[in-house]
């Protein structure tokens, strides 16, 4: 168990300089720079970079339920190589927030200080080739025309718990965000994880998006959950995409604020300097 504070950091220092040990190096490894976080299903992965002292023989990994402070110890939770410059942290609960912290250790096992970027992170569920039809198909397609983020499942073209529609018109294709919801296109990008906040502005005045294969989008759901969706594939009848849902309303992680609610959050997980 860690405390996250650099005042603990310096008195175990201290005590261990003065017992005359000449086979420990005079100083402890840098604690490690640039931490950041990918959010994930039940995970979260962090990104960190090289130390580049020459005897560091690993990092450790550590989870705390709060950023700071003499009663929010960080806990270890994992330990990687000296080469690693990244680590998965496993069996989180989604809309949960924790936060994080890595240390490095040399071949004394003598550790650094806490890596001093306030990093924190929500898992949220997330899904791969979702599929809704086309409600405008011939014959027309009313059930499954819908999404409902909060259950991971299609909704009929008029059921009130659906947060957006797909169309198909002579190969125009769009998603119709549904009452109360609000989307936008976030550009093209290999993967859904690159998308992992929502900007304050930029939501489409008509509502609808034209999709594109690759494209990734944001939506605002009626009662202030963000998600996001990425289109894999798509045909007159169907459209399939990948997608991602903070189950935790009004939470930083793919968060935006509408007008009158304020600043928006940070970019993902980085709120400050210790």
């Amino acid at each position: 168990m860690r405390l996250a504070t650099p005042l603990l950091a310096l008195f175990l220092g201290l005590a261990v300089a003065g017992c005359n040990d000449t086979t420990k190096p005079a100083t402890p490894p840098a604690a490690p720079r640039g931490l950041y976080s990918v959010t994930g299903d039940h995970t979260v992965t962090l990104h960190w970079l090289p130390n580049t002292e020459g005897n560091v023989t690993g990092y450790r990994i550590y989870e705390a339920t709060c950023a700071d402070g003499s009663t929010c110890p960080y806990d270890r939770v994992g330990t990687a190589g000296a080469s690693a410059t990244s680590f998965t942290v496993t069996g989180l609960t989604n809309g949960q927030t924790r936060f994080f912290a890595v240390a490095a250790y040399n071949s004394q096992n003598r550790e650094s200080d806490l890596s001093y970027d306030t990093v924190y992170d929500t898992p949220r569920p997330e899904g791969i080739d979702a599929v809704i039809n086309n409600y405008r198909g011939n014959p027309r397609q009313l059930a499954g025309a819908a999404w409902d983020f909060s259950a991971a499942t299609t909704r009929s073209l008029n059921d009130p718990l659906g947060d957006m529609v797909y169309s198909d018109t002579l190969g125009y294709s769009e998603m119709y965000a549904s009452s109360g919801t609000d989307i936008q296109d976030a550009g093209y990008s290999t993967t859904l994880d690159h998308v992992d906040f929502a900007p304050s502005t930029g939501w489409s005045p008509s509502g609808t998006v034209e999709l594109i294969p690759g494209h990734c989008y944001i939506v605002i759901t009626r009662d202030n959950n963000y998600a996001k969706f990425r289109v894999t594939s798509m045909t007159h009848t169907a459209v399939a995409f990948d997608w991602a849902y903070q189950t935790d309303p009004n939470n930083g992680e793919l968060k935006a604020r509408r007008a009158g609610q304020g600043a928006a959050s940070p970019v993902h997980g980085v709120v400050a300097q210790k």
